[in-house]
């Protein structure tokens, strides 16, 4: 067994579990079964600092929304995560690179970057090969049928690499399908508006309800989707209401009757591995909610329902890119087919959890018939060797840390959705400003700055646009009562 310096055995398994809780509780889009894992991050935070230094003040995806972005390989550092962000976010968004059991530890040495940046990078069982063949690996992947392009969604980097990878393998094969993690298949006659040119970026977002179903800043996207609108390439609706993700998170797959699935299928197995991983993540979830909690089970519901609102995302995103990639269509019936004959290249965006370690959508694909979707995530430059494993993806691009990076809006932290009274809170992240100002899972938001509030758009609007230092005023109700509180936000230093 290697040690890492400084650290026992104990101590070094213990970082990275707390390191790959920090990643799941970011990614992997805003499924109510896995916005309970930041607050578990937020937690994990504290006892990082004490393992393994200090980080700077943690961001997070948008905490108004479901978190569950679980983007997180298993070993100490997350690849895909800048140094300078919090452990929280470490991609990628995330649930799921959670095959790989941790290193238990790590040589100090050995914990240097190898990477460089703004070159690809393969990986073997000996470790990173860096210096791969751009060309050739374009071609390669242009040659698949599904290649997935990972993300976390707040970096700017990511999005700017997915669009120059959009270009090279469109350059390659024209004919393409672009499936976005981002939309719920609802929202599928919109997107195909938007390619046709028929709306314009702000009737765009207003129609796909931009706010509520992602919350992520649109400027982060809009040059994926110009690209898209540009070379008339059709986009294509990859996810699932919140409300059937809302389902199956509290009664498992078969208490959702058939009806109500959306089309979506059975999940295939996860391998043992992800599943070993997951239960890590629901049991340090639920002592940092209940610390005085019995121990939990692998046979309790609870997991079982955890399991299956994952498996039913990872499925249904699956599933959209099958579709697509065998008629050549989106829900539009326009084909997109080569001049060759050849359907096109579906290229999916989607948080880098969903993708890493073939686990996630990846799985879901191989069990559908995809032999070999193809794998390529965005990872720091300054990425230790250590988390360079073999498995990981087809090649890493080494994104250059950046110079400086803008301060993130501010966050409530809270889950919310739509409710007759005004908006509810769903969940609320431990450690967050809604749990300093005292609010709870259950209140019901009627009043925002002395204003009515009926859509939760509207209290994430008000939210990011306070400024350090200034207060912002809510009415509630709880349990038949209707009581004030004073949202304060801090100053930054």
């Amino acid at each position: 067994m290697i040690r890492s310096a400084g650290l026992s055995e104990s101590e070094a398994m213990g970082a990275c579990l707390l390191r790959a809780v920090e990643g799941l509780a970011f990614h992997l889009r805003k499924s109510d079964a896995f916005s309970l894992l930041f607050s578990a991050a937020n937690a994990a935070r504290v006892g990082e600092r004490k393992t393994a230094g200090p980080h700077n003040k943690p961001r997070s995806r948008n905490s108004l929304q479901p978190t569950s972005s679980m983007h997180s390989s298993c070993s100490p550092k997350v690849p895909s995560m800048r140094r300078s962000r919090s452990p929280a976010f470490r991609l990628l968004p995330a649930i799921l690179a959670l095959a790989m059991p941790c290193p238990a530890v790590f040589a100090a040495e050995a914990d240097t970057a190898c990477l460089e940046p703004g070159r690809w990078t393969t990986i073997d069982v000996k470790g990173a090969q860096p210096g791969a063949d751009i060309a050739a690996l374009i071609r390669t992947m242009a040659q698949r049928d599904v290649v997935l392009l990972g993300e976390q969604h707040d970096q700017a980097d990511h999005h700017r690499w997915q669009v120059q990878m959009l270009a090279a393998l469109h350059a390659q094969r024209p004919g393409m399908l672009i499936g976005f993690e981002m939309f719920p298949r609802r929202a599928q006659p919109v997107l195909d508006r938007w390619v046709a040119g028929e709306l314009s970026e702000r009737e765009f977002l207003k129609q796909v309800e931009w706010d509520r179903i992602w919350s992520m800043p649109a400027e982060l996207y809009l040059p994926l989707f110009h690209f898209a609108r540009l070379n008339r390439v059709p986009m294509v609706a990859l996810n699932i209401d919140q409300t059937l993700s809302r389902a199956v998170a509290k009664g498992g797959w078969d208490a959702v009757p058939e009806a109500e699935r959306e089309g979506v299928g059975r999940a295939a197995a996860p391998s043992p591995a992800y599943v070993d991983f997951l239960f890590e993540i629901h049991r340090e979830h639920a002592h940092m909610r209940d610390p005085k909690a019995k121990d939990v089970s692998r046979e309790d519901a609870a997991f079982r329902n955890f399991v299956d609102s994952q498996l039913t995302w990872d499925r249904a995103m699956a599933e959209a890119l099958v579709s697509a990639a065998g008629s050549g269509t989106a829900t539009s019936g326009k084909t997109n087919y080569a001049d060759d004959g050849r359907a096109p290249l579906v290229v999916g965006i989607m948080g880098s959890g969903h993708v890493r370690f073939g686990h996630g959508v990846a799985h879901q694909l191989k069990a559908l018939a995809v032999a070999e979707p193809g794998l390529l995530l965005p990872v720091d430059a300054a990425t230790p060797c250590t988390e360079m494993v073999a498995g990981l993806a087809d090649a890493v691009f080494a994104v250059p840390e950046a110079a400086h990076s803008p301060a993130p809006p501010p966050r409530l932290g809270v889950s919310l959705e739509e409710h007759r009274d005004g908006v509810k809170i769903v969940e609320v992240t431990a450690g967050s400003l809604a749990a300093h100002t005292g609010l709870r899972a259950g209140d019901v938001i009627v009043e925002a700055a002395g204003g009515p509030l009926k859509r939760s758009a509207t209290l994430i609007a008000l939210v990011q646009a306070q400024t350090p230092g200034t207060w912002l005023p809510l009415k509630l109700k709880r349990d038949g009562e209707t009581i004030e509180r004073v949202v304060r936000f801090p100053v930054r230093r």
